[in-house]
């Protein structure tokens, strides 16, 4: 799981790296910055801060950041340090490991869900 350097200010408007719809990446990315990804990414995904995958984004590969809102989809390995939203039109095929995790109706997940610092 990833590890926080410092608190970082995820609405900040200047610590956003974003990729746009019709760019297609091959490769992994690592970036300590939040990310929002409406394109294409075939490769894992390290953010420290938060990642947006919108409705048309893709990613093949695992993920691990502190924060995540999932429209889009993914193929891989999902690792969210603090709180995973799936929204309405997410379709995720692979294992979760997440401390809080939010399901909207009509959200697809095909895999493992385990609840990071549970006890039992």
């Amino acid at each position: 799981m990833i590890k926080k350097k410092d608190k970082i200010q995820f609405d900040s408007p200047d610590r956003l790296n974003r990729i746009v719809f019709g760019t297609k990446i091959s490769g992994d990315i690592e970036t300590d910055s939040n990310l929002r990804i409406d394109g294409e990414v075939i490769g894992n995904v390290v953010s420290r801060g938060k990642i947006v995958l919108g409705e048309q984004g893709k990613i093949e590969g695992d993920v691990s950041c502190v924060e995540a809102d999932i429209e889009g989809t993914i193929a891989g390995k999902l690792e969210v340090e603090d709180s995973l939203v799936l929204r309405e039109k997410a379709h995720i095929k692979g294992d979760i490991v997440t401390s809080r995790l939010q399901i909207e109706q009509g959200a697809i997940f095909v895999g493992s869900c385990k609840m990071a610092g549970y006890i039992g």
